[in-house]
């Protein structure tokens, strides 16, 4: 047994899986074995999640089986709407209420009783995730309007998954641009190796816990300010670049005088531009043509060619998914805190295939901590302390 210590666990082989590969020295992603450029713009999101659940990508039959389903299971118990109301009010942030509402989720899930046979463990886990994946949206959007005072609205089963809740949001069918670009978001988001949100659900899962266990998990360590978020960070600095009336090159040249950090660049493993950012800054220049508006565009691409001539990306700090995401996600009209919510939301689709492809061959995991504590310390009792 090897004593030599790994913090952060980096580089540390704890699993095998066919869900996804990450190449970060060319910048390649794949979710079992296809190139995510391809499905992210020849798949749908439910085309996506069916695939990391089954293994395979759908016919025509299965998809619209499978959308049918997981568009069935959209409504949400008044008792979780209310909940989520309540929250709202009392000014809770969004993933802090994302993670208290999908927790309460399996308090009206029939299968959460905990008697599934042994050989149904892998099934019931799936119609547990199907629900989870298919009621996040709703709470989501729901709080949003509960924080603006308006009812929520009803989940439109013939919407897709992506364009369904750009409908609660805002309460107005989304146009094409923008459920297409959403729905790309959604499937750049699904699933990423085994980062930290997605090694605590899969943790959870080893000991076999339930999914809604493992995906409230999930949302606790996407919340955490070195995780997700960073999308919102550079989201801000564009808002804080477009107050101030400077170009966004001397902006930019200011704050890293004054030692600030850019968001948006450098990533754990990618040590060249992530591919899920060369697909989202063509959805942002397709917005911007639809919208007429191309500020976030001119904005992200002079400071993307700055950094790039300052020799960023010679180092290995090169623009990652966050750095297009929330100018995407703006242009779309979603609030700022409510894009690590979104994150969430697809990324639950890809915590639940790990959680099911792990406990298929479960052993629960357990590592060692090396203790540099005392060795040996007399007690005294605590009256002569």
């Amino acid at each position: 047994m090897s004593d030599e210590l790994k913090r952060g666990l980096e580089g540390v082989l704890v699993a095998e899986s066919d869900l996804s590969h990450v190449d970060g020295e060319v910048g390649r992603l794949v979710y079992r074995g296809y190139d995510i450029e391809d499905l992210a713009r020849g798949a749908s999101y439910e085309e996506v999640l069916y695939l990391l659940w089954h293994g395979s990508l759908p016919t025509r039959e299965e998809l619209d089986a499978f959308a049918a389903n997981l568009a069935a299971e959209r409504a949400v118990d008044d008792d979780v709407l209310e909940t989520v109301r309540t929250l709202a009010d009392a000014g809770e942030r969004p993933m802090a209420a994302l993670r208290t509402a999908t927790s309460m989720l399996s308090a009206y899930d029939p299968d959460a009783d905990g008697d599934a046979d042994d050989d149904d463990v892998t099934e019931t886990a799936r119609r547990q995730g199907r629900r989870i994946t298919a009621k996040v949206p709703t709470v989501l959007a729901a709080f949003e309007r509960a924080r603006q005072g308006e009812a929520p609205v009803s989940p439109d089963p013939d919407l897709s998954y992506a364009g369904n809740f750009l409908y609660m949001l805002t309460g107005t069918e989304p146009d094409a641009v923008s459920e297409e670009t959403f729905d790309m978001a959604l499937t750049l988001h699904a699933d990423h190796g085994l980062n930290a949100s997605t090694f605590t659900a899969m943790v959870i899962g080893s000991t076999l816990a339930d999914v809604y266990s493992g995906v409230t998990g999930g949302i606790g360590a996407l919340s955490g300010s070195l995780h997700g978020g960073a999308n919102q960070d550079v989201m801000e600095v564009l808002h804080e670049i477009d107050d101030s009336a400077k170009d966004p090159v001397a902006w930019v040249e200011d704050a890293r005088e004054d030692g600030r950090r850019i968001p948006g660049f450098g990533h754990r493993v990618y040590k060249v531009k992530d591919p899920r950012a060369e697909i989202l800054q063509e959805k942002l220049r397709d917005l911007s043509e639809s919208s007429g508006d191309a500020k976030w565009l001119d904005y992200t691409t002079a400071i993307e060619e700055y950094l790039t001539d300052e020799g960023l990306l010679e180092k290995g700090i090169a623009p990652n998914v966050d750095f297009y995401s929330g100018s995407v996600y703006d242009s779309l009209g979603i609030p700022v805190d409510m894009y690590t919510p979104i994150f969430a939301m697809s990324r639950a689709g890809g915590w639940i295939a790990h959680m099911v492809e792990y406990q298929a061959d479960n052993r629960l995991i357990r590592p060692r901590a090396r203790y540099t504590g005392p060795e040996s310390a007399e007690f005294v009792p605590i009256d002569e302390r």
